[in-house]
């Protein structure tokens, strides 16, 4: 047998190309871009910044530039929503009473008006996507039209958060801060963090099916957002209480809300993963992940008329309850077509680790910083207050379900069932505390 060997000339070397190497002229230019913007914003607004401000600025630049050629889409998020902020903060010219005659601030960028667009975007995604599930023939098309509004959406609350974060700096002297300090703010970082995170994975694992169980957690954020607005006026810009005054809340509470947008994403690709497990039962008593989604959505409207938290809104509530009943049956009847649409229980399992690492990973840094910034304020690392104990219940869950994951090899059935329990932990931990509980952090109390 002959065989026949094609060698390399004599030199030649194949050799793979270095990270930067790989860069291209559009990289190259975005990088530019960003690196301008931010010596922009330290020229225009360095008289504003601490020293700290200024590090944080400083360490965002290559952050920015890293995600960017990690993720072309995100690129394009970034450059649409800082052209679009950059629209609103020269059409204010500093004067705000210019937001009630400028068309395009007026309608779509001020901070209110793009949050209102972002909530009515959310729902509609979440809409499309469900419609998705059940059109036979035009699946693709109405899951696709789905994701293009859950994108816009997050463009929208970006733009909402960056043109509030002016505002405030412009209603007068210690107003202005980072608009993540009350829950109107948290909110609107809860509901763009998880649907961003949900549409890296629907691109990497090429698939959108997964968005019509992950957009009900958002959409269910954006209910609750649209209700503390018209009772509490919470979009109303107000001056942080001392606690609150200080760089370590521009760390802090950004990454806690990664960690509980991954874990409320894990949560209903738990909830996915148990009815694709299970969709060919007949028996009620083993349909029990859709009587327990059905129990928590209409559970917590129920909780909140009945705590009268609220002066008002209660029909709201008795509204939010009647439309979750609706989204409950509609699953229950429809569960055989909405499993044929599901991915294969390895992805839906494969996504629900890879968010709860992530999850973890930021919650434990945020729950560190957490920690220096209470001792900074309060004189101690730890105080046993409500929230911090049940941050710590939080953390300890998800650590003991890594733990049994890689050192176990936690799969299936169990680890869904699991994640599915973290949501309600986690959400006891951020809005239960504040609604049952009072403490050190009773600043975000309903």
């Amino acid at each position: 047998m002959n065989t026949t060997t094609t060698l390399a000339p004599a030199g030649a070397l194949t050799l793979n190309q270095g990270y930067f190497a790989r860069r291209g002229w559009g990289d190259w230019l975005f990088a530019l871009l960003v690196i301008g913007g931010a010596i922009y914003a330290f020229q225009r607004y360095h008289g504003a910044m601490d020293v700290y401000e200024k590090g944080i600025l400083a360490g965002t630049v290559p952050v920015m530039i890293w995600l960017g050629w990690a993720w072309r889409p995100l690129r394009t998020l970034m450059l649409v929503v800082a052209a679009c902020s950059l629209l609103a903060i020269v059409s204010y010219d500093g004067d705000l009473r210019r937001g009630d005659s400028v068309f395009w601030l007026k309608y779509f960028l001020s901070s209110q008006s793009a949050i209102l667009w972002m909530s009515m975007l959310f729902f509609i995604s979440t809409a499309f996507y469900w419609a998705g599930m059940f059109v036979r023939g035009a699946g693709d098309t109405l899951e696709g039209l789905g994701s293009k509004m859950a994108w816009v959406a997050v463009a929208l609350a970006l733009i909402g958060t960056m043109v509030r974060w002016y505002e405030g700096h412009q209603m007068g002297p210690g107003i202005g801060h980072i608009p993540v300090s009350n829950l109107y703010e948290v909110f609107v970082l809860f509901a763009w963090i998880t649907a961003l995170f949900y549409l890296y994975y629907e691109e990497q694992y090429a698939t959108r099916a997964m968005g019509a169980f992950v957009m009900l957690v958002v959409s269910a954020s954006v209910g609750f957002l649209l209700w503390y607005t018209l009772v509490r006026e919470a979009h109303e810009i107000q001056p942080l209480i001392p606690a609150l005054q200080s760089w370590w809340m521009k760390l802090h509470v950004p990454a806690n809300f990664i960690g509980y947008g991954t874990f409320a994403l894990a949560a209903m690709l738990g909830f996915a993963y148990l009815m694709k497990q299970q969709a060919e039962e007949t028996r009620w008593y083993k349909l029990a992940p859709i009587w327990l989604l059905g129990v928590a959505l209409c559970f917590v409207p129920i909780a909140f008329r009945q705590r009268g938290v609220g002066e008002a809104g209660g029909s709201y509530w008795v509204g939010y309850a009647i439309i979750a009943a609706l989204i409950v049956g509609g699953i229950l009847l429809g569960r055989r077509r909405i499993v044929e649409r599901l991915p294969s229980l390895q992805v839906l399992d494969d996504v629900m680790y890879k968010s709860i690492a992530v999850g973890f990973a930021f919650f434990t840094i945020a729950t560190v910083l957490g920690a220096l910034w209470a001792a900074e304020a309060w004189g101690g690392y730890w105080s046993w207050d409500p929230k911090e104990t049940w941050a710590l219940i939080v953390w300890l869950n998800y650590a003991a379900w890594l733990h049994m994951r890689l050192m176990k090899g936690l799969r299936g059935s169990v680890a869904a069932w699991w994640a599915v329990a973290g949501l309600a932990v986690t959400t006891f931990a951020f809005i239960g505390v504040n609604m049952f509980l009072s403490g050190l952090h009773s600043y975000g109390s309903l």
